[in-house]
């Protein structure tokens, strides 16, 4: 499940839909303190967040959501580059407008495959033809080859 959090309804609302037609859960949130509450209720894989925002920017929140679910990978998205280096707390900072949907979706891919780790590898036993339901005549023949 992915938190989206944009104090801007319209890009919220598309960055939303985005989301979910490629298949992802999205929960939606317009400020930090509603995002916060919403990650410590659990389940979230992912934060997408802007940068600025009031009364708490998209920095401030990361470093607290940091404090209580440190694995999740979070992502900033800010309009101006130079905000840039306000983004020191996220795991990525992608800049709107020079970076393409295709290339969002990418990027937040991989990060939710690196926080759910390597997939297990599913070890399926060989068939063995179980000896009691040989016919007697192909008992004979296996036990004769040598």
């Amino acid at each position: 499940m992915i938190l989206c959090v944009d104090d801007n309804e319209q890009a919220l609302s598309v960055r939303k839909f985005l989301l979910e037609t490629r298949g992802y859960r999205v929960i939606p949130a317009t400020d930090g303190a509603m995002a916060i509450e919403i990650l410590q209720q659990g389940g979230i894989d992912m934060v997408v967040s802007d940068l600025v925002m009031p009364q708490m920017d998209g920095n401030e929140m990361i470093r607290r959501m940091k404090q209580y679910s440190p694995e999740v990978p979070m992502m900033l998205i800010s309009g101006t580059v130079k905000q840039f280096e306000r983004a020191n707390r996220a795991d990525a900072f992608l800049p709107k407008g020079a970076c393409s949907p295709v290339e969002m979706l990418e990027r937040i891919r991989v990060m939710i495959a690196r926080k759910r780790g390597p997939r297990k590898a599913v070890t399926r036993p060989a068939y063995v033809e179980p000896a009691g339901d040989m016919r007697p005549a192909q008992a004979a023949h296996v036990a004769a080859a040598p």
